[in-house]
């Protein structure tokens, strides 16, 4: 079997690498799929998370046909405030507003992980509690500025320089970052890759 990381993020590369934590030979190969990231009605942010993750690992999929018996990983990442999904942001004007609103507040990032060879598929999701201290606005619009939060869903990312924002976290960094590493193995586990 061959895993295949549905995803083009260098942050999920690094840590399915280090999920291997050194096992000879892993190794694995990447797609890009693109999948239609609209919440459905009514849908909850878990529900939401996880639909995705698992879109991405079945599109994913769809792009090996070149590989002998690959297995896909996807994962998605979201900010939820108060109940309400925080994105990618869409312009400048987005990430600062979404930075005021996360301003010294406590969030959820919620990360799924899904993994499948056709046959079977397995999910998992994280919910980390991030607490954000009070920031200025001369502090989002520098950070804005950098570029950093444009790609990353809550317009920041901990583990660059949005990092010195965050005051706690209560669960699993790595599933911040974007891939929960414990979860993964549990995953990478089960279809007998690690």
């Amino acid at each position: 079997m061959t895993l295949v990381l549905a995803s083009q993020s260098p942050r999920r590369r690094e840590l399915l690498a280090q999920a291997g934590l050194g096992v000879a030979g892993f190794s694995f190969e990447r797609v890009n799929p693109d999948i239609d990231e609209t919440p459905l009605v009514g849908e909850s942010p878990a529900n939401y998370v996880a639909r995705l993750a698992v879109e991405k690992a079945k599109a994913g999929l769809a792009l090996c046909g070149h590989i002998q018996a690959p297995v896909v990983l996807g994962s998605d990442t979201i900010v939820v405030l108060d109940g309400a999904l925080l994105g990618k942001p869409g312009d400048k004007a987005d990430a600062v507003a979404m930075l005021n609103a996360l301003s010294g507040r406590e969030h959820e990032v919620m990360t799924a992980v899904a993994l499948t060879d056709g046959d079977r598929t397995l999910c998992d999701t994280v919910t980390t509690k991030v607490r954000f201290a009070d920031l200025s606005r001369q502090d989002i619009l520098a950070y804005v500025d950098t570029g950093e939060p444009m790609d990353k869903a809550g317009a920041y990312g901990i583990q660059g320089l949005g990092g010195v924002f965050v005051e706690a976290i209560d669960g699993s960094y790595s599933a911040v970052v974007g891939l929960p590493l414990v979860e993964s193995r549990r995953l990478l586990a089960a279809f007998s890759l690690i």
